[in-house]
């Protein structure tokens, strides 16, 4: 029986202790790593291949992850790269509703090199 208090008591406070209270605060992670390795990946191609813009990017998606949540993000991904191929089809993605689309993720890029650049 003393044991089980023992443990009771542990988890108790393990339960109340600060970590676990800023755990609580931390946003919903919904970005696949698979996601965040690809963005810094490209964000490198472009600002260099320094451990110092590694940071800046994984950074500046951190940023983008906290502004706008991963469907949102995947929706204007594949609609810029949809509109960056061209052709016929095309035209439909220049609607209002898929430029505003746009238009949040290109903030949230604004606010992460702000933020991280």
């Amino acid at each position: 029986m003393k044991p089980r208090a023992i443990a009771v008591g542990c988890a108790l406070a393990l339960a109340l202790s600060p970590a676990a209270a800023q755990s609580a605060e931390l946003p919903l992670n919904d970005y696949p790593t698979s996601a965040r390795a690809d963005y810094v990946f490209a964000c490198m191609q472009v600002n260099g291949q320094t451990r110092e813009n590694l940071l800046k990017c994984s950074c500046s998606i951190d940023i983008i992850a906290e502004l706008l949540p991963y469907a949102d993000y995947e929706e204007a991904e594949t609609i810029m790269s949809v509109v960056q191929k061209g052709g016929e089809s095309v035209s439909v993605f220049h609607s209002p509703m898929f430029e505003e689309k746009i238009k949040k993720l290109r903030r949230a890029q604004v606010e992460g090199e702000l933020r991280c650049f």
